[in-house]
């Protein structure tokens, strides 16, 4: 009898677990779209990939880079996606012209960007920035920038010329066709300037007129902010998050890993160690007055009309339910 048992529990095992296979549910599929094409500012994102983070969340995360950096808003809004990184400089005026946004979670939670000189130059302070050239790539928050960083010093807008060099920043400091370039971010042109030795100084909009903000955040349509798939994904990029600041040369392999291998290079090895302090321990988190500071910014400098709600556009999530 005992051998008739084990042979039936032998005949019957392979089934069982076969069983057990099929009646675990499929990941969900969710598809994020980044703001720009696959750099260090994305890690947690990466690392969460391979380190099989989604997975254990019981996700599926497909990860898209846009041809056109305008376009994840867009098309969030327009549920051809499920998650979008934006800037939460940019998501107040989103908002107001009608896109149905809602800010799920922080991916970088400091200022990034900077307007940087030549170390060696003669732009020493921002008083002497009177009379020079600041090129920019990108039209927006240009003037509102500059305006309230001049502010500090006593200076206008009319005491600079503001050029349009497209997205040839450090070329066009390192050239001479500008004297100083706004919306480099400190943790690349910084280094970019630095491996052509023509190292740079950098004032921070944040220390000079300017609230400090998240400079990366994650979105989703505000239709899904109760959605637990989303909870699922932030608490993922937390768990990568951690991972990263705990072991950052295992974290820097796996970013370059397989189809990303022509990311090792000097400058993003050494922006994704300037930028592991920067992530958000906390994507989920919601910091209100943050927020509400940065939108009474915005009205003060005409950017927006009025101050929204802050439950119209950012939501913290609520907590997940288990994945399996």
């Amino acid at each position: 009898m005992k051998r008739l048992v084990l042979a039936l529990a032998l005949l019957l095992a392979p089934l069982m677990a076969s069983r057990a296979v099929l009646a675990q549910p499929a990941p969900a599929q969710l598809t994020v779209l980044l703001d720009w094409f696959i750099n260090p500012d994305h890690a947690p994102i990466i690392i969460a990939q391979e380190r099989g983070d989604f997975a254990r969340a019981g996700l599926d995360v497909r990860i898209v880079a846009p041809a056109d950096p305008n376009d994840p808003p867009r098309l969030i809004g327009a549920r051809r996606g499920d998650i979008g990184v934006y800037y939460q400089k940019n998501l107040y005026l989103a908002v107001e012209q009608g896109l149905p946004l809602m800010r799920i979670g922080t991916l970088v939670a400091t200022p990034l960007s900077t307007l940087t000189v030549l170390r060696d130059g003669p732009v020493r302070s921002l008083a002497d920035l009177r009379g020079k050239r600041v090129g920019y790539s990108v039209a927006g928050f240009e003037e509102v920038t500059m305006g309230a960083m001049l502010e500090t010093v006593g200076l206008r807008l009319s005491d600079i010329r503001l050029v349009n060099v497209n997205f040839g920043l450090s070329s066009a400091l390192m050239s001479g066709q500008v004297d100083a370039i706004l919306g480099g971010f400190r943790n690349f042109e910084l280094h970019q300037l630095d491996l052509e030795n023509r190292p740079g100084r950098a004032f921070f909009p944040e220390q000079y007129g300017m609230p400090a903000y998240d400079e990366l955040i994650y979105i989703a349509h505000r239709d899904r902010a109760q959605d637990p798939l989303l909870r699922r994904f932030i608490d993922a990029t937390e768990a990568a998050t951690h991972f990263l600041v705990n072991n950052p040369e295992e974290s820097w392999r796996m970013f370059i890993a397989g189809p990303r291998r022509e990311l090792d290079n000097e400058l993003n090895r050494r922006a994704f160690a300037s930028t592991a302090n920067r992530f958000s321990l906390s994507p989920g988190a919601l910091d209100r007055n943050r927020y509400d500071r940065f939108a009474r910014f915005l009205v003060e400098r005409r950017m927006i009309r009025s101050v929204p709600a802050l439950e119209t556009y950012a939501v913290e999530l609520p907590g997940a339910t288990a994945a399996r």
